[in-house]
């Protein structure tokens, strides 16, 4: 008789178990709640064409399909999901242009990060390829410890690590490999 008592008692207890089971795990979930802080956007805009001057004149043309701006996080940034193609003008009104397809700028430091197909192309004909690139806006500097494909009138050289100036002046690079025309 006392067999037949234990084996009766151990469906009440797993019953008993999973229903607990079940009435905690929807608790669980909305303590989990309790510290998601939703990530939104302050602003959203479609099809921008930002130009900003200076004196006067145009320095810079960013376009680009979306920008998402979190200005009210602890760490604000605009980022850019679609991609960005920007113009750079000198006094002289040459042009730099920079296309990627996902960016983004961090309000604090400066530094803009750049992703996907990173391109730079100068009017002088040199051209910067990469995966991913950052933008110093304070200094005017670029740099990457990513693969890199560098192109101007000189030859190509390939490599990984650069940094550089914008307007391709000073240019520091790391393992490299290159074909230089020689001035015969």
């Amino acid at each position: 008789m006392i067999l037949s008592k234990k084996y009766k008692i151990v469906p009440v207890v797993t019953a008993i178990a999973v229903t607990l089971f079940f009435g905690c795990e929807s608790n669980f979930k909305e303590v989990q709640k309790i510290n998601f802080t939703e990530f939104t956007p302050n602003g959203d805009a479609d099809n921008v064409n930002l130009k900003y001057t200076d004196s006067g004149l145009v320095k810079v043309v960013l376009i680009s399909p979306k920008m998402l701006d979190f200005a009210t996080v602890d760490f604000p940034f605009t980022e850019f999901p679609k991609g960005i193609d920007v113009t750079f003008y000198d006094a002289n009104a040459s042009k730099t242009r920079v296309t990627a397809r996902y960016a983004v700028s961090y309000k604090q430091t400066g530094i803009i990060d750049l992703q996907g197909k990173v391109k730079i192309a100068t009017e002088k004909g040199q051209l910067l390829e990469t995966e991913q690139l950052y933008y110093d806006q304070k200094n005017e500097w670029f740099f990457t410890e990513k693969k890199f494909k560098f192109t101007d009138a000189k030859g190509v050289s390939n490599g990984q690590g650069i940094d550089f100036s914008r307007d391709f002046k000073v240019v520091r690079s790391q393992k490299i490999t290159a074909a230089i025309e020689s001035a015969e």
